[in-house]
């Protein structure tokens, strides 16, 4: 059953809002349809379709560097404090406290992250920590004619939308400290919302 009030199509007659849906336009017409969550009087948004299709509305993204070289002690995994942000659509990493990002919208996360040690000949490792514990890792080894190598993590991490958070650490075996460069084309940490639960 449909019900139509001033440019809302309200599909679905629960008790329950949250178990209709409504397609409208906005108040002012803008050359978008939009798909709510609700009855008519008051929806929700999740998403709306205009001229190149459709475009979920909560589909959260971010992406930061890391804006000046961060020394890291040898063979201990190391927080990458990336502390200047891109773009954050919605607000939810921090790049002044404690470097993670905390989604607001549950679903499976598609998860980038680069870490570039200079004056290094070794082992680099870059982790993605979840909720403070191994997500997943990635590494690479410089060879002895090398002065620099980065190693660069890729991975999908479902996340539930309230408590769950991401960080980076970095791992080397160079034997006295080295820094991890604040170049922010190979030091950084990117999320996006792949697909919501």
């Amino acid at each position: 059953m449909s019900t139509v009030k001033s440019k809302k199509l309200q599909v679905g007659t629960d008790a329950t809002a949250t178990n209709n849906f409504t397609i409208y336009q906005p108040a002012t017409p803008d050359g978008t349809l939009r798909v709510g969550v609700g009855n008519a009087d008051s929806p929700t948004e999740v998403g709306r379709f205009n001229s190149n299709g459709y475009v979920a509305t909560n589909a959260p993204a971010f992406s930061a560097y890391l804006s000046s070289n961060q020394s890291i002690s040898t063979g201990t995994w190391t927080k990458i404090q990336y502390d200047t942000k891109e773009f954050d659509s919605d607000s939810d990493y921090d790049n002044t406290t404690n470097y993670r990002y905390t989604p607001s919208v549950a679903g499976y996360y598609q998860v980038n992250a680069g870490g570039y040690i200079i004056n290094g000949t070794g082992f680099i490792g870059t982790a993605i920590y979840k909720n403070g514990s191994f997500a997943k890792r990635g590494s690479s080894a410089a060879p002895s004619s090398a002065t620099s190598v980065q190693s660069i993590n890729s991975a999908i991490i479902y996340m539930n939308g309230t408590t769950d958070y991401l960080e980076v650490y970095v791992y080397h075996s160079y034997g006295s400290a080295r820094s991890v460069s604040g170049d922010n084309s190979l030091t950084y940490f990117q999320a996006f919302l792949a697909k919501a639960v």
